[in-house]
């Protein structure tokens, strides 16, 4: 006790009163040697628990004396004992007294060490009891923020992995600023729960594989020598590849890749391998058997008469459906449109373009990327978009290719949040804006340093086996950060309707000055994403968020802060990126005419829709007069949108209110497009099921 007396009587001469020790030379009247857990539990009472916990404190801010920790232990044992006169001590009461005799002995730096590390064990705790709460959710079924996954046993665990690897990111790896903030409510991070395990997405180099051959693991597959071969090969790769990634996989010329395998086939030959591909698609899985791949097939553009071959039989094959007749949830297909090749009366795929159209309108797949807009036009017929959105093209260290490169990840804004907060105060607006852009931009960055420490043999398949541009560089030991650095980070938006609302009272469908405002804010976030990419000398894209899960969890937090605004936080979710609301009644071609100027500012990826209230199959006039419409208004990507519902007795299709006009079954398959990709309604989480039924088909089309 000597050193604690030397301490006190320093502080003494300093002038501070402290007779802490001199209250503390009583005897005790009584010894204590059991202590109450949190739990309730009655152990026996250990102090060198209290010792080490000081020590550790301590050596926090540079301490190394343990014989001081142990005689500061003494102290705390005895200051319980004079207050604490009846009954066992808790664990709470123990490590109040710590703080206590810590700050009463002079020991304020190792304090304050303990008093964050007493705080970072409550929170661990906190985090426990909530992962237990959600396994219990869990195992009762399946989360649906994702539309796609099943409540399979391995979905179960699945989800189970996720959340305990959500928990572990946000309170041991990723920095407190970004995860209080996506804790909050100020940000989102996607895909949390493999912050630090993988890549998001990636179009997958088909040719390149199917040429020279790849090995899954478990032996070299050889190159195919017939289109069923390479087709089913096909479905391997993407599942393969989404083995290693969270995201969707995607073939940016699945045409072109396909043709070397056409040759010697006949058309039934091609049908037959792509019906195949497509029933594989809807019935393999990947990530763990818990659901199938997400997948895009891009094409539309190989004039060539075995790539056009390729093209027919995959829509042929996609408007006959599944095997009673069921519209096909995966792959998604991109038809790519370019003036010359398929656009115009008299161009060589144009007929593959009214087929497409023909398919679409009864299946809601495909959808149309326009290869003239502004700002693909300059790349040809090279860029290739994925289901839910995504845009990879521009490129500052290599090659300006959608082939072998794709998102690595993206973290989105609440931007209703920022709109609410400002009262209408622009300057107040613009500073918060800045303020959580800087903010992502460095957690996308602190995102990016980890995933360029992984190796290539932690994704044996996508870095392995080549996939991503430049892999074959590298070794199975060598880091991916050469690598990946072709790849982009995305900062993401949700909400533009929401945030107008908030700070006009409008949004910019209602108002011209609010839709003004509108394209000033998304310009801004651009400008400054583009300034990062110069700072960071990375791939940095602004994303128009296809939010799921996110649309219900930003307004349900910001519900909870600031009450119910009306046109703010009075739905179950927030509008998805710069989209009209849902439920706004507006003519398709005014729809097209506000949103498209969003598509030339949001590069890292974009979708707009026009919402029919039946399959438009008989209307194929006007269904090609929308998309003309959206290549005109300078659109990048978009789709047409109706209910399918699907009788699963007796096959019956049509739209249904409650059970099969033909068999009277209340068994009903309802297919619906959600941010971007095809679901049965049945999967979709509250917040969607509420967008769903506040969706009003556009008018005056």
């Amino acid at each position: 006790m000597a050193k604690v007396q030397e301490e006190i009587t320093n502080e003494i001469r300093k002038g501070q009163v402290l007779n802490f020790r001199n209250q503390m030379s009583a005897p005790p009247e009584r010894v204590f040697r059991s202590i109450q857990k949190r739990d309730g539990r009655i152990v026996e009472f250990e102090i060198n628990k209290i010792t080490e916990a000081i020590f550790k404190a301590a050596r926090a801010v540079g301490g190394e004396d343990k014989q001081l920790a142990e005689e500061l232990a003494q102290v705390v044992v005895k200051y319980i004992t004079k207050i604490k006169t009846t009954g066992i001590p808790s664990v709470e009461e123990v490590q109040d007294a710590v703080e206590k005799v810590l700050i009463e002995t002079g020991h304020a730096k190792t304090a304050k060490a303990y008093i964050l590390y007493r705080d970072r064990r409550t929170r661990l705790r906190e985090t426990k009891s909530e992962l237990m709460d959600v396994v219990e959710e869990i195992l009762v079924e399946t989360s649906r923020e994702n539309a796609n996954v099943s409540n399979s046993p391995s979905a179960k665990m699945l989800q189970i992995a996720s959340a305990a690897s959500k928990k572990y990111y946000l309170y041991r790896l990723i920095p407190e600023e970004f995860s209080q903030a996506h804790i909050e409510g100020d940000i989102h991070i996607h895909d949390l729960e493999f912050y630090s395990k993988t890549l998001t997405c990636v179009q997958i180099p088909l040719g390149k594989l199917l040429t020279k051959g790849f090995d899954t693991g478990h032996g070299y597959i050889r190159s195919p020598k017939r289109i069923s071969s390479a087709a089913a090969l096909a479905a391997i790769i993407l599942q393969s590849s989404q083995n290693d990634m969270h995201g969707g996989q995607s073939f940016a010329f699945f045409d072109r890749d396909m043709v070397p395998f056409v040759q010697g086939s006949s058309e039934d030959d091609v049908y037959q391998a792509m019906e195949a591909l497509i029933y594989n698609l809807n019935s393999m899985h990947s990530r763990a058997g818990a659901q199938v791949p997400f997948s895009s097939l891009n094409l539309g553009t190989d004039t060539s008469p075995e790539g056009r071959l390729v093209t027919r039989s995959l829509l042929l094959a996609h408007e006959r459906g599944l095997g009673r007749g069921e519209t096909p949830i995966f792959p998604n297909i991109l038809f790519r449109l370019k003036k010359g090749v398929n656009f115009e009366p008299g161009d060589p795929n144009y007929d593959l373009f009214q087929l497409a159209m023909r398919v679409a309108a009864r299946r809601l797949n495909p959808t149309f990327s326009f290869m003239d807009s502004s700002f693909n036009a300059s790349y040809g017929e090279e860029v290739g978009y994925m289901g839910c959105r995504t845009r990879v093209i521009a490129n500052r260290h290599g090659a300006e290719v959608s082939t072998g490169r794709g998102n690595l990840s993206f973290t989105t804004i609440n931007l209703p949040r920022l709109g609410i907060k400002a009262q209408g105060d622009l300057e107040y607006f613009y500073h918060e804006l800045d303020r959580v852009l800087l903010l992502v931009c460095r957690q996308l960055y602190h995102r990016y340093r980890i995933q360029s420490k992984l190796r290539v043999k932690d994704m044996p398949f996508l870095m392995g086996q080549h996939l991503y541009l430049d892999a074959e560089k590298l070794k199975p030991e060598d880091p991916i950060g050469p690598v990946i650095k072709h790849g982009t980070l995305s900062l993401g938006f949700i909400g533009l309707a929401e945030a107008l609302t908030a700070l006009t009272g409008e949004n910019h469908g209602e108002d011209f000055g609010a839709q003004q405002l509108g394209q000033e804010i998304v310009s801004y976030m651009r400008q400054r994403v583009d300034e990062m990419a110069e700072e960071y000398d990375l791939n940095y894209t602004l994303l128009a968020t296809p939010a799921e899960g996110l649309s219900g969890r930003f307004v349900a937090i910001d519900r909870k802060l600031f009450g119910e605004i009306p046109g703010v936080t009075d739905k179950d979710y927030y509008t998805n990126s710069f989209h009209i609301p849902v439920n706004q009644e507006i003519s398709c071609f005014d729809k097209i005419t506000l949103e498209a100027p969003y598509h030339r500012l949001t590069n890292a990826g974009h979708i707009s829709y026009v919402e029919f209230s039946s399959p438009p199959i008989n209307n194929l006039e006007a269904f090609e007069n929308i998309i003309r419409q959206m290549a005109a208004a300078d659109m990048g990507y978009a789709g047409i949108n109706f209910p399918i519902d699907e009788c699963r007795s007796c096959g019956n299709q049509g739209i249904f209110e409650a059970e099969c006009p033909a068999c009277g079954s209340i068994d009903i398959r309802r297919v619906r497009r959600i941010t971007g990709y095809l679901s049965s309604v049945d999967r979709f989480n509250d917040a969607k099921k509420a967008e769903l039924g506040d969706r009003k088909a556009h008018i005056k089309c």
